[in-house]
Protein backbone atom coordinates (compact mmCIF):
# COMPACT_ATOMS: atom_id res chain seq x y z
CA UNK A 1 0.00 0.00 0.00
CA UNK A 2 1.54 3.33 -1.07
CA UNK A 3 0.75 6.72 1.75
CA UNK A 4 0.20 9.71 0.76
CA UNK A 5 1.97 12.11 2.91
CA UNK A 6 0.03 15.12 0.75
CA UNK A 7 -2.92 15.75 3.58
CA UNK A 8 -0.16 15.67 6.74
CA UNK A 9 2.52 17.99 4.93
CA UNK A 10 -0.57 20.26 4.53
CA UNK A 11 -2.10 19.86 8.17
CA UNK A 12 0.91 20.95 9.36
CA UNK A 13 1.81 23.90 6.91
CA UNK A 14 -1.61 25.34 8.39
CA UNK A 15 -0.93 24.65 11.73
CA UNK A 16 2.62 26.54 11.22
CA UNK A 17 1.00 29.32 9.25
CA UNK A 18 -1.68 29.25 12.57
CA UNK A 19 0.91 29.87 14.69
CA UNK A 20 2.81 32.63 12.92
CA UNK A 21 -0.48 34.87 12.27
CA UNK A 22 -1.53 34.53 15.80
CA UNK A 23 1.19 36.45 16.98
CA UNK A 24 0.50 40.14 16.58
CA UNK A 25 3.36 42.44 15.28
CA UNK A 26 4.45 45.19 18.33
CA UNK A 27 6.49 48.46 18.07
CA UNK A 28 7.45 50.72 20.39
CA UNK A 29 5.85 54.69 21.13
CA UNK A 30 7.69 56.97 23.27
CA UNK A 31 5.96 57.68 26.29
CA UNK A 32 8.14 60.58 27.25
CA UNK A 33 10.32 61.31 29.80
CA UNK A 34 11.10 59.04 33.53
CA UNK A 35 11.80 60.95 36.62
CA UNK A 36 15.52 59.73 36.15
CA UNK A 37 15.56 61.54 32.66
CA UNK A 38 15.22 58.34 30.80
CA UNK A 39 13.62 57.93 27.49
CA UNK A 40 10.39 55.89 28.45
CA UNK A 41 8.38 53.73 25.94
CA UNK A 42 5.40 52.09 26.09
CA UNK A 43 4.36 48.53 23.61
CA UNK A 44 1.72 49.10 21.26
CA UNK A 45 0.09 46.57 18.14
CA UNK A 46 0.97 47.09 14.71
CA UNK A 47 -2.26 48.00 13.11
CA UNK A 48 -1.89 45.51 9.78
CA UNK A 49 -1.24 42.51 12.07
CA UNK A 50 -4.31 42.70 14.91
CA UNK A 51 -7.22 40.73 14.20
CA UNK A 52 -9.73 43.62 14.52
CA UNK A 53 -8.26 46.50 13.35
CA UNK A 54 -9.62 50.12 15.29
CA UNK A 55 -12.24 52.57 13.36
CA UNK A 56 -13.30 55.71 13.37
CA UNK A 57 -17.28 56.01 14.83
CA UNK A 58 -19.14 55.20 11.58
CA UNK A 59 -16.29 53.77 9.50
CA UNK A 60 -13.98 56.03 6.64
CA UNK A 61 -16.29 57.50 5.21
CA UNK A 62 -17.73 59.06 8.53
CA UNK A 63 -13.91 59.85 9.08
CA UNK A 64 -13.16 61.95 6.09
CA UNK A 65 -16.57 64.12 7.04
CA UNK A 66 -14.80 64.73 10.29
CA UNK A 67 -11.51 66.05 9.14
CA UNK A 68 -13.32 67.92 6.03
CA UNK A 69 -15.51 69.67 8.80
CA UNK A 70 -13.22 70.51 11.60
CA UNK A 71 -10.22 71.35 9.56
CA UNK A 72 -8.69 75.24 9.87
CA UNK A 73 -6.35 75.92 6.95
CA UNK A 74 -4.24 77.76 8.86
CA UNK A 75 -4.38 81.46 7.33
CA UNK A 76 -0.42 81.94 6.64
CA UNK A 77 -0.23 78.82 4.80
CA UNK A 78 -3.40 79.49 2.86
CA UNK A 79 -2.28 83.09 2.39
CA UNK A 80 0.87 81.71 0.93
CA UNK A 81 -0.69 79.29 -1.52
CA UNK A 82 0.92 76.19 0.74
CA UNK A 83 -0.63 72.92 0.10
CA UNK A 84 0.47 69.22 0.96
CA UNK A 85 -0.58 65.86 3.02
CA UNK A 86 0.64 65.63 6.75
CA UNK A 87 0.96 62.01 7.46
CA UNK A 88 0.85 61.34 11.30
CA UNK A 89 0.55 58.08 13.12
CA UNK A 90 -1.17 58.18 16.80
CA UNK A 91 -2.33 55.41 19.13
CA UNK A 92 -5.99 53.99 19.46
CA UNK A 93 -5.57 52.82 22.94
CA UNK A 94 -7.93 50.01 24.43
CA UNK A 95 -10.53 52.25 25.92
CA UNK A 96 -10.36 54.24 22.56
CA UNK A 97 -9.13 57.34 23.09
CA UNK A 98 -6.92 58.60 20.75
CA UNK A 99 -2.50 59.51 22.02
CA UNK A 100 0.76 59.36 21.10
CA UNK A 101 0.29 61.57 17.91
CA UNK A 102 3.01 62.31 15.90
CA UNK A 103 4.17 63.78 12.93
CA UNK A 104 5.57 61.33 10.49
CA UNK A 105 5.75 63.27 7.75
CA UNK A 106 4.90 66.75 7.80
CA UNK A 107 5.10 69.45 4.66
CA UNK A 108 5.28 73.01 6.93
CA UNK A 109 5.20 73.80 10.55
CA UNK A 110 1.68 75.02 10.79
CA UNK A 111 -0.17 72.51 8.50
CA UNK A 112 1.72 70.22 10.76
CA UNK A 113 -0.08 71.46 14.50
CA UNK A 114 -3.41 71.77 12.36
CA UNK A 115 -2.85 68.10 11.27
CA UNK A 116 -2.13 67.17 15.43
CA UNK A 117 -4.62 69.55 16.82
CA UNK A 118 -7.46 67.75 14.13
CA UNK A 119 -6.71 64.43 15.58
CA UNK A 120 -6.18 65.17 19.41
CA UNK A 121 -9.79 66.81 19.39
CA UNK A 122 -10.94 63.14 17.48
CA UNK A 123 -13.84 61.45 18.99
CA UNK A 124 -13.05 58.07 21.07
CA UNK A 125 -12.72 55.32 18.33
CA UNK A 126 -13.95 51.43 18.17
CA UNK A 127 -10.84 49.58 19.79
CA UNK A 128 -8.88 47.33 17.74
CA UNK A 129 -8.43 43.72 19.59
CA UNK A 130 -6.27 40.85 19.30
CA UNK A 131 -6.76 37.39 20.57
CA UNK A 132 -10.20 38.66 22.01
CA UNK A 133 -9.19 41.52 23.95
CA UNK A 134 -8.50 45.09 23.40
CA UNK A 135 -5.15 46.06 23.00
CA UNK A 136 -3.62 49.27 21.87
CA UNK A 137 -2.97 49.47 18.19
CA UNK A 138 -0.25 52.15 16.19
CA UNK A 139 -2.67 54.00 13.03
CA UNK A 140 -1.02 56.07 10.21
CA UNK A 141 -3.42 58.59 8.82
CA UNK A 142 -2.90 61.77 6.37
CA UNK A 143 -4.33 64.69 6.67
CA UNK A 144 -4.77 66.79 3.16
CA UNK A 145 -4.14 70.47 2.99
CA UNK A 146 -5.80 71.68 -0.41
CA UNK A 147 -6.91 75.52 -0.97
Amino acid sequence: MKTSYIPLLTSILLIILGLATSRAQTCRVSSGISGDGMQTYREVFEYDFVEVKPTFPGGNEALLDYINKNRQYPSDAYERGIEGRVTCSFVVNSDGNISHIKVIRGCHKSLNMEAMRLLSEMPCWHPGRHLSQCVPVRVVHSIPFRK
